[in-house]
């Protein structure tokens, strides 16, 4: 059974458990904030038809205003039109009498006039909340003359200030004599205009003061001018109105509120920062939580590993107790066959077998306890190590180590590092299945030597460079896919190198790679 492949079957299978509760879990985050932006939607366009309702209310106002006005000026024409036919007649001294005028003038009690005449004089007014009787009392020092000039420019100034609103009306009153009626709106209308005034500039409080509402800006789109707002950043200046239509636009689409016949304001509406919030939190809380397995896997997996490392060093050491009792044995018996007439010969292929075994508990007592690095010559110990290996495999693999003049001093375990290039060898010669060839390069680069050991085999696909050293991985029917994992830990662990998969093509071979330090550990 390949133990890591069905390890990794479990790891895709957990990880497309874990994208599909993600995935729900941002379905469902996602429906939420939707449905909180629809609501808010709903409330702007609730606040928009309650803007429409209020401009309606505004024009049906201005109506009715215009409707005031226009009978107001139609009183006005009426007693214009009274005092022309009475006023024809003179005094018997042949002067004008004003009385009949102003008596009809005074049966006005609403609407504001000023009368005068073609000279600039003011001939007479009417309604207006001037109180004169008391102008010597507060100005002591004028004259009375002074002070009823200053009041009639006063009076002039205003009577030209309604002029530009309403039209004057003009009677000749006889030939060289002429009376203009300067009129303004009543006293009632005047209410009206300021209670309308008042609900329009409540508008703009009630827009600012309303914490609920979203972020807001309508725009007159006739005049092109903002009518109220309650976003900050434009009011002080921050962004420009572009900028902020911009902004908005891209938040929500904007509602058009049409009234009357050509009239058309633009309702620009944006998020609210609890919404920009929620929008945000989902991914906030999947980085955590991610954050927070990442880093519960780090620990598990450094328990873990402390886990194997101890089940290696005991597994290894246990193998070496186990090995030492028949080896005395063995060698006890090679001591008996000695004192026997054997052939020398075969006494020396079993003594160097007994050591191969010595060599191989030595290895596996050094696993788990710190092993002492020697600063020796690396090229004899590869030379040795192949030397070992060539009449231990079969005679169709050629196997060679290229040529090396200088000693190569590197601080290494000669037993393990031994183990290390049996271990490569040997899988080099599974996978030519006994015929092709090994090559092995010592080089130097900077502070690096680097073993190269090149096969013949059949090769390694690339997505497999890295998992060849993970434990369990073989491609084998055969064995439990430890001989690289081991090769891994001892050059990495105990060397501070590096081993990894240099080169491969399928069908072609394999180059690995051992990289070790050339400075002192």
């Amino acid at each position: 059974m390949n133990l890591y492949s069905n390890k990794q079957k479990w790891k895709i299978v957990l990880l497309v458990l874990a994208l599909l509760l993600v995935g729900a879990s941002l379905y469902v985050s996602n429906r939420i904030v939707n449905k909180v932006g629809e609501r808010e939607k709903e409330r702007a366009t609730q606040w928009a038809d309650a803007i429409r309702k209020k401009i309606e209310l505004v024009q049906l106002t201005n109506n009715t205003f215009s409707q005031l006005r226009e009978k107001e000026r139609e009183k006005m024409a009426l007693w214009i039109d009274a005092t022309k036919e009475v006023s024809r007649s003179v005094d018997l001294e042949g002067t004008y009498n004003y009385d009949l005028p102003l008596k009809i003038i005074s049966k006005n009690n609403d609407i504001p006039v000023i009368v005068i005449d073609n000279e600039g004089f003011i001939s007479g007014f009417r309604n207006l909340d001037i109180d004169t009787s008391n102008l010597r009392d507060r100005y002591p020092n004028v004259s009375k003359q002074e002070i009823l000039g200053i009041f009639d420019d006063t009076l002039a100034i205003l009577a030209k200030n309604w002029a530009e609103k309403n039209s004057p009306f003009t009677m000749e009153v006889y030939e060289g004599l002429f009376l203009t009626y300067y009129y303004t709106d009543s006293k009632q209308i005047t209410k009206l205009e300021n209670e309308r005034d008042s609900l329009i500039s409540s508008f703009n409080r009630d827009l600012i003061n309303n914490e609920g509402l979203v972020p807001v800006l309508l725009i007159d789109m006739k005049k092109d001018s903002v009518i109220g707002t309650n976003i900050d950043e434009y009011q002080k200046g921050v962004k420009t109105l572009n900028e902020t239509i911009a902004s908005l636009s891209s938040a929500n689409t904007p509602i058009k509120i049409t009234f009357g016949e050509t009239q058309e304001i633009t309702l620009y509406y944006g998020n609210s920062p609890e919404l920009r919030q929620l929008q945000f939190f989902p991914y906030i809380q999947f980085i955590l939580i991610g954050l927070f397995i990442f880093i519960g896997y780090l620990v598990f997996s450094t328990f873990r590993k402390a886990e194997q490392n101890q089940v290696w060093a005991g597994m290894a050491k246990e193998t070496a107790h186990q090995l030492g009792t028949p080896l005395s044995s063995l060698m006890a018996w090679i001591e008996f066959l000695e004192t026997q007439n054997i052939d020398p010969n075969v006494l020396g292929e079993m003594q160097k077998d007994i050591d191969r075994l010595s060599r191989v508990t030595d290895r596996f007592s050094k696993i788990g306890s710190g092993s002492k690095l020697e600063d020796t010559d690396l090229y004899e110990t590869v030379e040795q190590t192949l030397n070992y290996l060539k009449p231990r495999i079969s005679d169709k693999v050629d196997l060679k180590l290229e040529q090396w003049t200088d000693p190569v001093p590197v601080y290494h375990n000669r037993p393990l590092l031994e183990w290390v290039i049996e271990n490569i060898c040997k899988n080099a010669v599974d996978a030519m299945e006994g015929n092709g060839f090994i090559r092995i390069r010592i080089s130097k680069q900077d502070n690096l030597v680097s073993i190269d050991i090149k096969d013949s085999g059949k090769g390694i696909p690339a997505k497999q460079f890295k998992t060849v050293f993970q434990p369990g991985f073989s491609t084998k029917k055969r064995g439990w896919g430890l001989g690289l994992s081991l090769v891994k830990r001892i050059i990495e662990s105990y060397h501070k190198g590096k081993v990894f998969v240099l080169e491969s093509i399928p069908g072609e071979g394999t180059t690995f790679r051992i990289s070790l330090p050339l400075s002192s550990l």
